[in-house]
């Protein structure tokens, strides 16, 4: 399947008074036509700046220290900022997580979904401007659409106010949708449609769409594929599947143990990953992870460690090399295991 798009050693950094926050340090990843790529990873982590990087939104502190963005075999780190608006909306939209902050409270949302697409077609007539919105309204069931169209954003709901935003990333009908965390503020019940929402939108479409959620639980719903994000890093990459039936790092281990389930036995306590995540101002020399992780050896904290890779599946961890001892070993046979799946 061809790659829309290709992150590859991607550095991104904020300069501020207390220093240089480190915040994306070497990410590399691709997501292919018509799939759905989940993010996934704590606050702080560098999900969001890494999306923000992709569209060029950044503030004007931050600075794209290396790597490329190649979309549509564009490098997108090169484009003038002109050529760049030309793609926002366009080629590539953008659901941002709070759609209160996002929608202006003085224009009425209507307005506001067909005004995207007035940027990008000027040759669209009011009248025709009116009907794709409407049409985007009732594609996103937002109920009494047409009523809905003169409405402003404190008259809708959070869900409803979501689905607007998802109208107006669909409105030109992009090739490539980024998510950041849109169903964080919703109840399960919301959280729930909208997922289906964007399954069902992608399906006829066919819009590749990268998740961005720091909840395992909804990328299990709705993505095909999950990177695994920790201190600017990406610690694991796998097939949905794969990453639930057998997690290579010690920090995909811990994010899937805290999550609550059916089968969980009641009794016993959630488990929680102690500690906090790095200072990026002065982030570690070796695994990010490693002064969280139970499994942490001294040349875990001294020294990165490459990637170890099992076709679609990858990880990186000292304990995962071919010559880690296999003495004492919480991970040994794991990638093994993972090589075996994928034969």
């Amino acid at each position: 399947m061809d790659e829309i798009l290709k992150v590859e050693g991607l550095k991104t950094s904020f300069m501020t008074s207390s220093g240089e926050v480190q915040a994306v340090r070497g990410v590399s990843f691709g997501v292919r036509k018509g799939e759905i790529l989940g993010i996934v990873g704590e606050s702080g982590s560098g999900k969001s700046v890494t999306s923000m990087t992709i569209l060029r939104l950044l503030a004007d502190t931050a600075r794209i220290k290396e790597g490329t963005i190649r979309f549509e075999g564009q490098d997108l780190t090169k484009v003038s900022e002109k050529e760049m608006r030309a793609i926002r909306g366009q080629k590539i939209a953008m659901i941002f997580q709070d759609p209160m902050s996002s929608l202006n409270p003085l224009v009425p949302v209507g307005k506001q979904v067909a005004e995207i697409m007035k940027i990008h077609h000027p040759e669209m007539k009011p009248e025709q401007l009116k009907q794709r919105t409407l049409e985007l309204f009732e594609q996103v069931r937002i109920p009494e659409a047409a009523k809905r169209l003169r409405s402003y954003p404190h008259e809708f709901s959070g869900g409803m106010r979501q689905r607007v935003m998802i109208a107006m990333a669909l409105a030109n009908r992009p090739d490539l949708l980024i998510a950041d965390e849109p169903t964080t503020a919703l109840d399960v019940t919301i959280q729930d449609q909208i997922l289906k929402q964007l399954r069902s939108l992608q399906r006829e479409y066919g819009t590749s769409i990268i998740f961005i959620t720091h909840d395992l639980g909804v990328v299990a719903e709705l993505c095909d594929r999950v990177v695994v994000m920790y201190g600017g890093l990406i610690m694991e990459e796998a097939p949905i599947e794969e990453i639930f039936a057998n997690p290579l790092h010690p920090y995909t281990m811990g994010l899937l143990a805290s999550i609550p389930g059916v089968h969980k036995d009641k009794s016993e306590r959630l488990q929680s990953i102690a500690g906090s995540p790095p200072d990026m101002t002065s982030p570690p020399a070796g695994c990010p992870f490693a002064p969280r992780c139970p499994y942490a050896r001294n040349i875990c904290a001294a020294e990165c460690p490459p990637y170890v890779q099992a076709g679609g599946h990858r990880a990186m961890c000292w304990l995962l090399q071919p010559d880690a001892p296999a003495e004492q070993n919480p991970l040994y046979g794991k990638l093994a295991a993972a090589e075996k799946e994928v034969q």
